[in-house]
């Protein structure tokens, strides 16, 4: 046989090959779709279409695709790698290929395929992220979602600035301020639309379980007082020292390095040039001199690095040289809260309710009793098991449970800073590892679903985790009077997002939902290192479901706070582009972060769309020299 004619018949083979292999595959995609027909038959008539999609869509992801998709590649055919908003019409569009390049060896029906073609999915997501986000503004299509800092509820100027700037929806967190701010916030909102023209959607994201630590004990009151020095140590600016009465204490009229409350008769005497004589509690002998006097206090420097506590005896010599006054300092700031912990520490996590309160040491510096810390939610400690992974304050901290006891559990630690990291009060708990049993609704946000329901458009359900936490908010919005607002799934767990496809099925159930990438809790639970490879996952699962998604937590984060972003933050913000909808967290430069990412999206928006390259002519394509 020819060698032409040979390598034509393997050719003609392979592709009778896929096309029975992709025949087979599609027959198998609607067959699990149709074994859960109760849960499409549960679905909001909205999504009937999007919900059959994703099923075809997670039947098509149970299996490695990679070898297959290579054969289709090296026919120049589609590789399945755009199939998210159209699995079957994607897959039929290749077999019709497959069907015309085997003539007549296969045969192809369609009395199964779907009734809509690949522009239909593109329109269904569209339709629903309008539906949850209002209408795009023009000239880019991803919309901006900014979180309200309290201070918006008397500033009517920033909300209209924002949303002239670009802001498409409001968010207000419910674990912050009170129905009368959010009220106030939302009134803002209202007539700043009514004179820019613009419409904006009114976004409530519910607490959620705030599993925290609990309160510790605060540090002594020592007030560390020093000079500005140089590189070399000396003294450049001395420490400005701000004395007044403490029957009737006044602020400082400038920055001051401290304040301190002294006896007014004893203040009264004193006059500028004086110098006042003090003990420090490192018994060290010191002096300031007085360097102004005012009604309300006085103003004295300090050269030299100083530690101060309540009851240090201040005493000033007569003006006759003979004798001299004192007086006692007042109370002073409780030192920080905090513990510090080191790599190989055991911190004891109870559940007594007690402050918290650092080890103590013997004489060798060796530890007597380890240092304990309580948490906000004690019932969390019923779920654990020894050996699971426990981190505190977004990450930073971290370790693993070693034993449980009635009213306690002992935890090493794995991570913390090499000079030792230290932990407050009211800081983050995750435990990624563990099968928590918490409901996502805690008592405080159902009583917010009152006003939530008379004031948004969207609610956000904070730590959804499972099918039964979507259920438990469907069932309190349905005992709400009036309209419900769209829901929006915020996925900050790695439980939440192994449950991901069960909760979108569920709150399918209503005519809008959507999702919500939170990035920071979901980053500690999943890993850090796996964070971009979760995000994606996320992307194509509700890409699947024509469902929208908002990404968020941290964008531009540092520009928001101040002022200036770093490059990894606007690489971060331009990947963005790929959902619907990209959220900004507060900050005093948050209107030039508005700014900032509309630009950002709207270029963006030329290049690339989900995951397919928008092929615009690109000016570095007509860069090679010598070229007219």
């Amino acid at each position: 046989m020819p060698r032409q004619e040979k390598k034509r018949q393997t050719a003609h083979g392979e592709k009778a090959s896929l096309f029975a292999e992709l025949t087979a595959l599609r027959a198998e995609l609607v067959n699990e779709a149709e074994k859960c027909r109760p849960l499409l038959d549960a679905v909001h008539v909205n999504y009937t279409q999007s919900a059959r999609n994703l099923l075809h869509y997670l039947a098509l992801r149970r299996r490695d695709l990679r070898p297959l998709q290579q054969r289709l590649a090296a026919l120049g055919l589609s590789s399945l790698g755009r199939a998210e908003s159209h699995v079957l019409a994607t897959m039929d569009a290749v077999l019709d290929t497959l069907a015309q390049l085997t003539k007549p060896a296969a045969k192809r029906t369609h009395e199964d395929s779907p009734q809509w073609d690949f522009t239909e999915g593109a329109n269904l997501l569209a339709c629903h992220t309008e539906c949850l986000l209002g209408p795009p503004t023009p000239g880019r299509e991803v919309r901006i979602m900014v979180t309200m800092p309290s201070a918006a509820a008397s500033d009517y100027t920033l909300i209209h600035t924002l949303l002239r700037q670009g802001m498409d929806c409001m968010r207000i967190n419910c674990a912050h301020d009170d129905e009368d701010a959010w009220q106030r916030m939302i009134e803002h909102l209202r007539r700043a639309e009514q004179a820019l023209g613009r419409s904006c959607r009114v976004v409530m994201d519910l607490g959620g379980p705030k599993l925290r630590t609990g309160e510790i004990e605060a540090g002594p009151a020592v007030l560390h007082v020093r000079p500005r020095r140089d590189v070399f140590g000396r003294v450049v600016a001395p420490a400005r020292l701000w004395l007044t009465a403490d029957c009737n204490p006044h602020p400082s009229p400038s920055p001051a390095d401290a304040c301190l409350e002294v006896s007014a008769h004893w203040l009264a005497r004193l006059h500028t040039g004086q110098r006042i004589k003090f003990v420090d509690a490192r018994h060290s002998r010191l002096s300031m001199t007085i360097v102004d006097t005012t009604g309300p206090g006085c103003w004295a420097e300090l050269g030299k690095t100083a530690y101060l506590v309540p009851d240090t005896v201040l005493r000033c010599a007569k003006q006759d040289d003979k004798g001299s006054f004192e007086t006692r300092l007042g109370p002073l700031p409780p030192g920080a809260a905090e513990l510090v912990v080191h790599r190989g520490d055991l911190l004891i996590l109870g559940r007594d309710g007690l402050p918290g309160r650092p080890a103590t040491f013997d004489s060798a510096g060796r530890i007597l009793t380890p240092a304990t810390i309580g948490c906000t939610l004690p019932e969390v400690l019923d779920d654990v098991r020894p050996g699971e992974s426990i981190w505190f304050d977004d990450g930073r901290i971290g370790g693993v449970i070693e034993r449980l006891e009635d009213d306690q559990a002992s935890i090493r630690i794995t991570h913390a800073l090499p000079g030792g990291s230290k932990l407050r009060g009211d800081k983050g708990i995750n435990l990624p590892e563990s099968t928590l049993t918490l409901s996502a609704l805690s008592d405080k946000d159902i009583e917010d679903l009152s006003f939530i329901t008379r004031h948004a458009d969207v609610v956000e359900l904070s730590f959804a985790n499972s099918v039964e936490d979507v259920g438990r908010l469907l069932a309190h919005l349905g005992g709400q009077q009036g309209p419900q607002p769209a829901v929006v799934l915020k996925i900050e767990t790695r439980r939440g997002f192994e449950n991901l496809p069960g909760m979108l099925l569920a709150a399918m159930r209503t005519p809008c939902c959507g999702v919500m990438i939170a990035r920071g809790d979901l980053a500690v639970e999943c890993g850090f290192e796996r964070l971009a490879e979760v995000q994606e996952e996320i992307l194509w699962i509700c890409e699947a479901a024509h469902v929208p998604v908002i990404w968020a937590t941290q964008v531009l984060e540092t520009l928001a706070k101040k002022g200036m972003p770093s490059r990894a933050e606007i690489t971060d913000a331009a990947m963005g582009h790929r959902a619907e909808c990209v959220m900004l967290n507060k900050g005093p430069h948050v209107v030039t972060a508005v700014q900032l990412l509309d630009g950002i999206l709207r270029r963006m928006q030329a290049h690339q769309t989900k995951k397919r390259a928008m092929l615009r002519a690109l000016k570095l394509a007509f860069s090679l020299p010598g070229e007219p």
